[in-house]
């Protein structure tokens, strides 16, 4: 029996900075029935990753820990189960649970078939892999939960992110409205070009006056929040009665007050929101796959590459995403 071949596969075996990723040769893994193996075009980038290899996020590392939710490949063996998938086809990776064995940086990787979906042709490789996570994110929070309708008001925090401009994307295309924030006025011009309706740039314009001036008082009736932290109290005060706030993100590194007052006066719901809940419900997950891919293939939802990278710059493109430079995605290629 021959040696399996080795695949350049990037781990980490200790908690820290970009500096702790490594690229190690692995024996490439074996196929189970149900997998599908894939020879990685180009992989997605995410603000989870680094929080993963810092030990900051919902998922902790077992050492060496694989690393990456999304990748985009093409396809080169299927196991014995899998009838929908053939040699050749170019796809992508719908993220799942399990970082530390299941991460996707890597020259090659076996994935179960339920969490591969088909490249639409009109994406390149790094546009698939910058798709499926943001997408995932957004439509989990918009369409399950908050199920946005035309015309509603719709708040996004930390809009200049990958997931922010998903979410403007979806808002847009569902006929809500998209009211931004970022931080400074930097960032301003290519959010309002993403589509939003508004921007709010947090560090130098006042969110609640701004949020009264733009719709009127409670009038916004869906906030989708990445950051946290004491401006949960403004956000709720600028809601409409019976209004829903969604936490998908810690942003913010102050503590993240339940505004219980105004929560009470104006019978808020405020909820916690990661997109494995969407992965998890068979029904939403079969939904979210429809969604996503009918969005892309037909362009209502179209990726923003911020910077492409090489494999062997792993380290300089975590740099670069901890940096928060980026007004989109950052994806590495392979050859």
């Amino acid at each position: 029996m021959s040696p399996r071949k080795l695949i350049r596969t990037v781990r980490f075996h200790e908690l820290g900075g970009p500096e702790v990723l490594t690229i190690d040769s692995l024996a490439s893994p074996g196929l189970q029935a149900t997998d599908v193996r894939i020879a990685v075009k180009a992989v997605g980038l995410n603000r989870a990753d680094a929080m993963f290899r810092r030990g900051q996020y919902i998922e902790k590392a077992d050492f060496p820990s694989r690393i990456g939710y999304e990748a985009s490949g093409i396809v080169i063996e299927v196991g014995e189960e899998v009838n929908h998938l053939r040699l050749g086809e170019e796809v992508c990776i719908v993220p799942q649970m399990g970082l530390s064995q299941n991460g996707c940086y890597a020259e090659e990787i076996v994935v179960p078939n339920e969490y591969v979906a088909l490249k639409p042709a009109g994406l390149t490789f790094a546009e698939g892999a910058a798709a499926w996570m943001q997408y995932l994110t957004a439509y989990g929070a918009l369409v399950e939960i908050a199920n946005v309708q035309k015309g509603d008001s719709v708040l996004i925090t930390a809009a200049s992110s990958s997931v922010g401009l998903a979410a403007i994307q979806i808002v847009n295309s569902l006929g809500g409205i998209p009211i931004a924030t970022t931080l400074t006025g930097a960032k301003k011009a290519a959010v309002l070009k993403a589509g939003a309706a508004h921007v709010i740039a947090t560090q130098e314009e006042p969110l609640l006056d701004s949020l009264k001036s733009i719709l009127g008082a409670n009038n916004l009736k869906i906030a989708f929040d990445a950051v946290g932290g004491p401006q949960i109290a403004e956000i709720a005060e600028a809601m409409s009665p019976e209004g829903t706030i969604i936490v998908h993100g810690a942003l913010s590194p102050e503590t993240t007050p339940f505004p219980l007052k105004i929560a009470l006066r104006k019978s808020l719901t405020v909820r916690g929101y990661v997109f494995t809940e969407v992965i998890k419900g068979i029904g939403r997950f079969h939904r979210a796959k429809q969604f996503i891919h009918s969005g892309l293939s037909e362009g209502t939802l179209k990726p923003v590459i911020d910077r492409s990278f090489k494999f062997e710059e792993i380290v300089a493109a975590h740099h670069y995403l901890e940096s928060n430079q980026q007004i989109g995605k950052i994806v590495v290629v392979l050859d």
